[in-house]
């Protein structure tokens, strides 16, 4: 009789990840995430983007769980399309999001702002970037000032500009008192924020824990840093083969690359029975320290 898998949950960022660098999905991957599946295992994404905008990747394969959203801010129940889960921004993130719209206004130093709701954006100082992303992942938006922007039910912020701007705008982060807010680097031309002690990871984590699996059996592969506090959290943190080079210093398992369905080879790896040994020996080795 063929192993099944319940007792594992594995999650896969999407771009860079379940997608190639084209954005086109692997047949690789397809395959394996449907065998999983297929064998009780439990399967979903984990990515940045709103609701409707994740919703064509997610039905795209064979995912049986709610999906992360909003880089952890949300979980989302896709067939009974409901919310589960939702950790939103503070006030003093928000009165900080303000503080930098107001600095980061002059010409060469400006930031455009993109502020997320469940399934909806609001843009300040639309830019060349901004339209961008709202254009590729086809995401429900409106420009409008601050001031008009709804003060409760921020899940995400994302700060674009140019690499420079993006460098200053850490800093002076670095420099000023913690609003509350987790910052994460998701390219060279941005930067998220989230409310404190909020990423992937934690979205994740609750998802696993309402499911009643263990972390040793948690899996999660990302490509970039935006995936690192995912990563670190999970018990079986796995990387595409074109990641950074300290994101595979983190990483149990070094996949292929996106380009050749890096998610079917962490699964097929899994499948295997490999991971069970793994845990199974790191379990002893820590039984006898």
């Amino acid at each position: 009789m063929e192993k099944t898998f319940e007792n594992w949950l594995v999650v896969s960022d999407i771009d860079g990840t379940l997608n190639n660098k084209f954005r086109k999905l692997p047949k690789r991957n397809y395959d394996a995430i449907k065998k999983f599946t297929e064998l009780g295992g439990n399967f979903t994404l984990a990515s940045g983007r709103p609701v409707s905008s994740l919703k064509r990747n997610y039905f795209r394969v064979t995912p049986n769980q709610p999906a992360v959203v909003l880089n952890g801010s949300g979980i989302y129940d896709y067939k009974n399309e409901k919310m589960l889960w939702r950790q939103t921004i503070g006030p003093k993130g928000r009165a900080f999001v303000k503080e930098i719209s107001r600095l980061f206004d002059g010409v060469g130093h400006r930031v455009d702002i993109g502020i997320f709701f469940d399934d909806y954006v609001y843009i300040v100082k639309k830019g060349l970037l901004s339209r961008g992303q709202m254009y590729f992942d086809k995401t429900h938006y409106e420009v409008t000032t601050l001031d008009k922007v709804p003060e409760e039910g921020w899940m995400k912020v994302i700060f674009w500009s140019n690499p420079l701007t993006i460098n200053e705008l850490q800093k002076y982060i670095d420099k000023n008192e913690n609003p509350d807010a987790n910052f994460m680097a998701s390219s060279l031309w941005s930067l998220e924020m989230l409310q404190k002690d909020t990423h992937k990871g934690v979205g994740i984590m609750q998802l696993a824990d309402s499911l009643g699996i263990d972390k040793s059996h948690v899996a999660a592969i990302g490509d970039y840093y935006n995936d690192w506090d995912m990563l670190k959290t999970v018990g079986l943190p796995a990387c595409a083969g074109q990641a950074p080079k300290p994101i595979h210093k983190i990483c149990k398992y070094e996949a292929c690359h996106c380009n050749n369905g890096c998610v079917g080879d962490l699964l097929e790896y899994i499948m295997s029975g490999k991971a069970d040994e793994a845990i199974a020996k790191e379990t002893l080795e820590a039984l006898k320290r």
